[in-house]
């Protein structure tokens, strides 16, 4: 191969690796997989035009799901993440906020497709009493299914995703992207719990201990040695409120989502702070740590200034117990 033909070959190289450093930073531009975004959307099925979900209030209204004790107004979700359907995710990479699209996802991508084996007849002695109607939602052997018929002692349930075999048409709108940190918590709590806590974050000095680095001439079996190291870290503090204490998801998984919170919004640690608030007055807490406070005489001079006979009290208790 002569010099010419080698030069023209690297030339050649060299517009191969621009025209993909020009296809990189193409595909680089606008949302991302792990981007916070402010996404409104409704979503109905095809066919039946049924609505699927909203953050529309007015939609809601109109559908009459507005008194259901939801709050519909545009959600945070982290692109990528599985938020939302697959192909709604795949049309937000690469837009920009205020982007608007429609994308019709396929049954199978959406709730699945509809399987007939799935519907089962059993006893209605299986199922609950008040529960023993067309489209009751029950659980049998640990599956969820609805009862589509029942007649007599025979229960058709349905273990089916209500809304399997349906295509969904999916029309939303990038509202922003979320860049504050404590919005993106908040958005996050509210996609897992249904409700966005009080929270902020805040950077603090702990002590830790820390392993000492051994020197060369230590014993290798000795024990290792720790010294008291102070360290920031920046922590999310959390307000647990007796609504969010009492939630079934937050009781049920309150490791798995701090932890999904700290590696998504980056902070060092989660920590939720109960809040106690005053009962306004001396109720039962009030008058067992008062008496808790008192020794023997104190008890006796407390029932003698409330004008009452310790003696006789004394004695009706000992013929209870007779």
């Amino acid at each position: 191969m002569t010099e010419e033909q080698e030069a023209e070959l690297d030339e050649q190289a060299d517009d191969v690796d621009e025209e993909v450093a020009d296809e990189d930073t193409e595909e680089a531009e606008g949302l991302q997989d792990g981007d916070f975004v402010e996404l409104e959307y409704t979503a109905y099925t095809v066919e039946d035009d049924q609505l699927v979900d909203t953050t529309d209030p007015e939609v809601a209204e109109e559908e009459g799901v507005d008194d259901q004790g939801q709050e519909f107004k545009p959600r945070t979700i982290v692109v990528g993440e599985g938020h939302i359907f697959e192909a709604v995710e795949d049309a937000i990479v690469g837009s920009e906020p205020g982007d608007s699209g429609t994308v019709t996802v396929p049954a199978e991508d959406a709730f699945g497709e509809y399987d007939p084996d799935d519907v089962q007849t059993v006893s209605a002695e299986k199922i609950d009493e008040d529960d023993r109607y067309p489209g009751a939602n029950v659980q049998i052997e640990g599956e969820q299914g609805y009862i589509s018929t029942i007649i007599g002692g025979r229960a058709r349930v349905d273990f089916n995703h209500p809304l399997a075999g349906e295509d969904v048409e999916y029309e939303y709108t990038i509202a922003d992207e979320v860049d504050d940190r404590e919005q993106q918590a908040a958005g996050l709590f509210e996609m897992y719990l249904g409700m966005e806590p009080e929270l902020w974050i805040e950077t603090d000095e702990v002590e830790e201990e820390v392993p000492v680095e051994p020197d060369e001439d230590d014993d290798e079996d000795a024990e290792p040695e720790f010294e008291t190291e102070t360290v920031e870290k920046e922590t999310l503090y959390l307000e647990a409120t007796p609504q969010m204490t009492m939630n079934q998801q937050w009781m049920m998984g309150k490791q798995q989502i701090g932890q999904d919170i700290i590696d998504k919004i980056g902070v060092d640690r989660v920590i939720v702070q109960e809040v106690i608030d005053g009962m306004g007055g001396m109720g039962m807490g009030g008058m067992m740590g008062g008496m808790g406070g008192m020794g023997g005489g104190d008890i006796e001079e407390a029932l003698e200034d409330a004008d009452v006979d310790a003696d006789e009290i004394v004695d009706e208790l000992e013929g209870a117990e007779e």
